[in-house]
């Protein structure tokens, strides 16, 4: 198989994954307070949305490469 055509499956694997998951969250841990050798941590989530046009594109872009792929594989 083709390069080409394994970059193009995985754009429309990611693409759809952008477009079931529009967000991920992640944990992040920060020193709040330090007194001597006492301290105190709080763990904060943060959410990183990502927009549904970047599912699209990321599908477009791999539709794009598979039929390129098809294309330059009959020559």
């Amino acid at each position: 198989m083709k390069s080409i055509l394994i970059i193009g499956v995985a754009l429309i694997v990611m693409g759809a994954a952008v477009l079931g998951y529009n967000h991920y969250s992640y944990t992040t841990t920060e020193q709040v307070l330090q007194i001597g050798p006492i301290t105190a941590n709080a763990e904060r989530t943060h959410t990183v949305f990502l927009p549904p046009i970047l599912g699209w594109l990321l599908i477009a872009g791999g539709a794009c490469a598979l039929i390129f792929g098809a294309r330059s594989k009959k020559d």
